[in-house]
């Protein structure tokens, strides 16, 4: 019989059920370890779901089949320009585990990656301007069966309340459906959405288990914690001083409020990097909401002043840290020479929609344009006029938009400076978003959470944006949060298969 002080015994318990945490609960799975997932919401996947599914991790054989020139060494080379050597330990763990993560998951029948291109973001030694990420492949809803409905739909989808098309699962709902396949699999893995973590258990100095929806649930030799971070949270934002706002998120309706975050530091787990988040620009929707949206191939941004302060085709954390940086109000000016929005949307945006929303204004002319969304008209045409002289040079010369192999890869071959001289004119307001917040518990390079002395907390682990990110305040390509998240969760099982 089972201790009565418990409602339910498992091997390991996973709080949350985004790729990284999935992946640490299949590793486990796989292991022979009885595995719960824990879900705050009714639906896995958190905010991967949402997600192009972009994976940075280098130097594996996916890339090796593509014929891409990647290597351990040279995105040491690329990290160590960018970040330094501060978290060197962490970076190494890294490395040594992105291709034994990707062998492990290649493995199961029900895991297949392919390499897409899309360009690292700095111009830095052992950058691959055509990038070193990868994607799974599309995932039929049928060969989910009746654990489709599991998965977290597209965010236009979710956000009206509505399931999975007909169309095979894409992109971050490919990944997380093949992860929960490949667990169910398993016969191991115990899914239990509508459970959110309200605290830890510690018995004798060790993490033995957790509180989650009324339920005691043991750990007999693990909890990981990879829920997320706290950006749906106003109030840790405010406290912590993240610029946007807990309205302005992606994060799904309900989720990622930092609660396993605030459970850790109830017994005493220490935090960094807290006022820090993956940032981007986001275009308000009819209902308020943001949709991420990046690729900007025309238009321009410009600020409170109706001036440009950046170049808009930079990476979107560093074009959102420009923002962070700035005054706004800000809007998107493009004019009628595109069709729709000159960028890409997640979700997409429909023109008639966010015109009749009052989310975008028109107008016959650019000085119109600047009253109805007031900034000075002078001040905007003169923007305007500057922009299309470079647009006529072939060169922004205030910021260099389309001097970088990231700027171009979003052009089709075209310029990136094209001129807004079509009329009508269109204004988009722009917010300053983000695709979670990056700062959490701090954790040694095998995901351990540490205290306050710097020492590990046995039995209790913590990966992706519930710990604090190895990368620091940058960004360095597509799909290193999701990357990183499955690399440390995956060193994290390992640990407890190792240690216990």
């Amino acid at each position: 019989m089972g201790d009565a002080r418990w409602d339910d015994e498992y091997d390991v318990v996973v709080a949350g059920s985004g790729a990284g945490a999935m992946t640490g609960a299949l590793a486990a799975a796989s292991a022979g370890l009885r595995t719960a997932v824990l879900e705050k919401t009714g639906v896995l996947g958190g905010t991967s779901a949402y997600s192009g599914s972009a994976i940075w991790l280098p130097g594996t054989r996916v890339q090796e089949r593509a014929g891409i020139a990647d290597s351990a060494e040279s995105a040491r080379a690329y990290l160590r320009a960018l970040l330094g050597d501060e978290n060197a330990a962490h970076r190494e763990a890294f490395l040594a585990a992105a291709p034994e993560v990707v062998e492990f998951l290649e493995r199961d029948p029900a895991l297949d990656f392919e390499f897409r291109p899309f360009p690292d973001y700095f111009a830095a030694p052992g950058r691959l301007d055509m990038g070193r990420s990868f994607v799974p492949l599309e995932l039929p809803v049928e060969r989910l069966g009746e654990v489709a409905g599991l998965v977290r739909p597209p965010v236009d989808r979710d956000r009206a309340g509505r399931g999975h098309s007909a169309r095979p699962m894409a992109q971050g709902r490919a990944l997380i459906g093949r992860l929960l396949l490949a667990l169910t699999a398993t016969g191991n893995g115990d899914v239990r959405t509508g459970t959110p973590l309200t605290g830890l258990i510690v018995e004798d100095g060790r993490v033995a288990g957790v509180e989650a929806g009324g339920l005691r649930l043991r750990a007999s030799r693990g909890v990981l914690l990879a829920a997320g971070g706290f950006e749906a949270s106003a109030r840790l934002r405010a406290a912590r001083g993240v610029p946007g706002s807990a309205d302005w998120t992606m994060a799904p309706d309900g989720a990622n409020t930092g609660d396993a975050i605030e459970a850790a530091v109830r017994i005493g787990a220490s935090t960094g990097l807290l006022d820090q988040a993956w940032f981007c620009p986001g275009l308000r929707t009819p209902d308020g909401l943001p949709a991420f949206t990046l690729g900007f191939r025309g238009g321009l941004i410009v600020d409170g002043s109706g001036r440009r302060f950046a170049n808009e085709s930079l990476p979107y954390d560093r074009m959102g840290r420009k923002m962070a940086a700035a005054e706004g109000p800000f809007h998107l000016i493009f004019d009628a020479r595109w069709d729709g929005l000159p960028a890409i949307s997640v979700p997409p945006l429909a023109p008639d929609e966010q015109l009749a929303s009052g989310r975008w204004v028109q107008a016959a002319t650019v000085e119109e344009l600047a009253g109805e969304i007031g900034v000075p008209p002078g001040v905007l045409a003169g923007t305007v006029a500057r922009f299309n002289g470079f647009a006529e040079k072939g060169a922004d010369e205030d910021f260099h938009r389309g001097e970088d192999p990231y700027d171009r890869f979003f052009s089709g071959g075209g310029p990136c400076v094209v001129a807004l001289d079509q009329a009508p004119y269109f204004a988009a307001e722009v917010v300053l978003s983000d695709l979670g917040t990056k700062g959490g518990l701090r954790t040694d390079p095998d995901g351990r959470v540490l205290d306050g002395s710097g020492a590990p907390i046995p039995g209790l682990y913590a990966a992706g944006n519930t710990s604090a990110s190895f990368t620091g305040p940058v960004y360095p390509g597509p799909g290193i949060p999701i990357g990183s998240a499955m690399a440390f969760a995956y060193r994290a099982v390992q640990h407890i298969r190792r240690s216990t």
